[in-house]
């Protein structure tokens, strides 16, 4: 059984999956270069939101097999999860796989296992980890092994997923692979399937691009429905029940550091003649802030309301997490700034102020707004009483169809569904 294993980077994760190891009875040592994320773990206290991470962090901790610092030590086994984020240009940037896969170089010995559970560009175990840890002397796949494995997880269910699901490891000979799958299967119930490493770095990305193609057809098809109509959450509805369909929900934009993220990796890869489609979606995705606003600007001119008041309700790119990365509500928000509008905006799951037009108080933010646009499907906002909403213009624009439309309109809310021209 492996002794010891050393986690670079502890966020969304990294955090989880160092907890996971250490309440399997495996020694970890977690290591950040944020200072305060670190002081916060060693103080048992969460810098991100996970259902069920506190308990099992106070368990990993009080139980002396998880600890974390600024800098890596030795051990048997290294996990690189750290951010692969894109550029301005929409490029890979592999700097922080390059910079952590580098810190580890002087505390590998013979015999370790090193895994990237990052989600990363096809290639890049190859061309940009391999060629760090050649510096530590050891040959790779006969002194030390590497494989990628990476992360399929959904915020707020990280842990269920974690051991449920299914898991690719993808290593750069037999045995690397074979020595992750033993690893992971401490806690791992699904079915862990092995290949190579550049075949695994591609199915990760080719999951998420899947689901960015997808929500792109159905923010389209949203589109479509304001001419002809319909409500397309209902023709979605139908259509699913074809036993071949999975059609996905429209809505503001497409967030995460996975769905908004990845799809720009094989575009790269692709250059000008390949990855059209995937292309094109991103744009369309990408292009939903500036519809959402425009969308909401014309049910004010409706009104003959000029220079509106806009509050904006959730931050976070997905319900019941804190998570803000590349986020659609911030491309909504400035897409209605520059449209005039003045905008505030409220999410009962980030309870730091990050942008300059939010609230803690939802009372505050909806006070004197003009209408109420609802951009992400916290519980919160789904079980509120629209009868105790105190608003001066009493207008709701629903993006995600997370209220009950016949409980807003008996309270005297006028009621608006994106990708709802029937009703």
């Amino acid at each position: 059984m492996t002794k010891s294993i050393c986690v670079i980077g502890l966020g969304y994760i990294g955090l989880p999956t160092a907890v996971m190891f250490a309440n399997h009875g495996v020694r970890v040592h977690g290591v950040d270069v944020n200072p305060a994320a670190v002081q916060s773990i060693q103080n048992k206290q969460l810098h991100i939101e996970e259902n069920g991470l506190q308990e099992r962090l106070n368990k990993a901790v009080d139980e002396g097999f998880l600890t974390a610092s600024t800098s890596p030590v030795e051990a048997d086994v290294f996990i690189v999860a750290v951010p692969s984020p894109i550029n301005d240009d929409k490029t890979a940037n592999l700097e922080y796989v390059r910079q952590a896969t580098a810190s580890i170089v002087p505390f590998v010995k013979e015999g370790n296992l090193v895994i990237l559970e990052s989600t990363v560009p096809p290639k890049t175990v190859e061309n940009v980890m391999l060629p760090e840890l050649v510096k530590t002397g050891l040959e790779i796949g006969k002194q030390l092994f590497v494989s990628h494995s990476p992360e399929r997880v959904i915020p707020g269910r990280i842990f269920e997923e974690l051991v449920n699901n299914d898991r690719i490891v993808g290593g750069i000979d037999e045995t690397s692979a074979v020595m992750t799958k033993e690893l992971y299967e401490v806690f791992v119930k699904g079915t862990i399937h092995l290949t190579d490493a550049t075949t695994a770095e591609l199915v990760k990305v080719m999951e998420n691009t899947y689901r960015d193609v997808n929500i792109a057809f159905a923010n389209e098809l949203a589109k479509l429905a304001d001419k002809l109509d319909v409500n397309i959450w209902e023709a979605i509805k139908f259509a699913n029940y074809h036993p071949r369909v999975n059609v996905h929900f429209p809505g503001p934009g497409v967030g995460g550091h996975c769905i908004a993220v990845d799809p720009w990796f094989l575009v790269e890869l692709g250059g000008e003649e390949g990855a059209q489609i995937i292309h094109l979606s991103r744009q369309t995705n990408d292009g939903m802030p500036a519809f959402t606003a425009q969308r909401t600007q014309a049910i004010l001119n409706k009104h003959k309301i000029a220079g509106g008041k806009v509050a904006t309700l959730g931050l976070a790119f997905k319900g019941n997490v804190d998570d803000m990365r590349e986020s659609p509500s911030t491309e909504v928000i400035h897409e209605l700034e520059q449209l005039g509008l003045d905008v505030v905006s409220h999410d009962p799951h980030i309870t730091t102020n990050y942008h300059a037009t939010q609230t803690q108080s939802f009372e505050e933010a909806v006070a004197d707004a003009n209408v109420l646009v609802f951009l992400t499907d916290h519980n919160e906002f789904k079980e509120l009483d629209p009868t105790t909403v105190k608003t001066s213009a009493k207008i709701v624009f629903d993006t995600k169809n997370c209220l009950n439309r016949e409980k807003w309109e008996a309270a005297g809310f006028e009621f608006h569904l994106l990708g709802d021209a029937k009703n």
